[in-house]
């Protein structure tokens, strides 16, 4: 089985799987098949055994891998990067970029924490990828937890994730690897809604 999975891996497979059940399941929903507005954060997670690419995340005391996750407006995974917890949330949003700019050609808006803020980050990812960063702000006077609006979206992907046990830790040997799982998830979920 390992073998199938790294083979579709290599030939991006489960990004076209993903891309395909994406779109059907917004257009069951109603909604155009590309997204124009998403979500994005990372998630520090602990590594477990020998792994390419860990690193320490100081500010989450975390020593492993961090996800970079964009999502559209119904928490359906657009793109993902994996790599060392020591990277930062915008090296993680630059990789996104870099990597799927392309073909999310009709993404506008992105609501982010204030991790992503920044009026240079800001700037620089409106210019480079065409994107407009909001940072969504928690009230001033706030005390205890409060769901912010659309930022609760990608949160509630990282909850679903949450429920793999193989996505409990980061498990795999190498980065890549670790983003087909994710893949591999969002699938599961995306076929039982279609089922």
């Amino acid at each position: 089985m390992y073998g199938y999975l790294r083979a579709w891996e290599d030939d991006c497979t489960w990004e076209k799987l993903n891309r395909i059940l994406r779109e059907k399941v917004r257009e069951r929903a109603g909604r155009n098949r590309q997204p124009s507005a998403g979500s994005v954060d990372s998630q520090s997670v602990k590594t477990a055994g020998a792994s390419q690419g860990v690193g320490f995340d100081g500010g989450k005391k975390v020593t492993g891998r961090k996800r970079t996750i964009l999502v559209d407006t119904m928490g359906l995974l657009l793109g993902v990067s994996v790599h060392s917890a020591a990277r930062s949330d915008h090296k993680g949003l630059m990789l996104l970029g870099i990597w799927f700019a392309a073909a999310w050609c009709g993404l506008q808006q992105i609501w982010t924490d204030s991790t992503f803020g920044g009026q240079a980050f800001t700037a620089w990812v409106e210019k480079t990828f065409g994107w407009t960063l909001e940072v969504v702000k928690r009230p001033p006077n706030q005390r205890g937890f409060q769901v912010l609006p659309r930022r609760w979206v990608v949160e509630r992907t990282f909850a679903w994730f949450g429920r793999f046990r193989r996505l409990s830790q980061d498990y795999e040997f190498l980065p890549t690897t670790s983003e087909t799982m994710l893949y591999v998830a969002m699938v599961n979920i995306m076929l039982r809604r279609l089922a």
